[in-house]
C-alpha cells in the first residue's frame, strides 16, 4: 500500500560514521528519485571528509551555523536558510562553528544508498 506521509520519528536517529546523527525522514525503494534526512552535527564537531559517488546532494541549513569545506575551495560559513550544493564525487565535510547543534536537511538524488559513500579521510590515512 502506497504510503504518502512519513510521519517523524525523534527516536530513529542513529549515530553515522561520517560524525554526525541522522534521521532518515525518506529513504525508501519506491521513491529511488530522492532521500531526505535531518542532520545533526553537535557543536564543535566536524564530520569526517566524504564525497557520495553518482549522487548529487543538498544541504538546506535548519538550525545553527557551520564551516562548509568542499572540494579545495576556501570553507565558507553557513547558517539558517543557507543551501549548499554538493555535485556528485565533490569531497565535502562540514564543521558546527555555533553554541547549538547544526541541524540540516541533506537532500540527495538520486537516493541516498551507503554503497554510494566513499570516506575520503579513511581513504587517505
Amino acid at each position: 500500500m502506497f504510503k504518502g506521509i512519513l510521519k517523524y520519528d525523534p527516536t530513529k536517529e542513529y549515530y553515522f560514521e561520517e560524525g554526525c546523527y541522522i534521521n532518515e525522514l525518506s529513504n525508501i525503494e519506491y521513491d529511488e528519485a530522492v532521500s531526505i534526512v535531518m542532520a545533526r552535527v553537535p557543536m564543535g564537531v566536524k564530520t569526517r571528509r566524504h564525497r557520495l559517488i553518482d549522487t548529487f546532494e543538498r544541504y538546506v541549513i535548519l538550525r545553527g551555523s557551520g564551516m562548509v569545506y568542499v572540494d579545495n575551495n576556501p570553507p565558507e560559513i553557513v547558517s539558517k536558510g543557507d543551501v549548499v550544493l554538493f555535485p556528485p564525487e565533490t569531497v565535502q565535510s562540514i564543521e558546527n562553528i555555533g553554541n547549538d547543534d547544526l541541524v540540516f536537511l541533506a537532500i540527495c538524488s538520486p537516493r541516498f544508498v551507503k554503497k554510494n559513500y566513499e570516506d575520503v579521510d579513511n581513504k587517505e590515512g
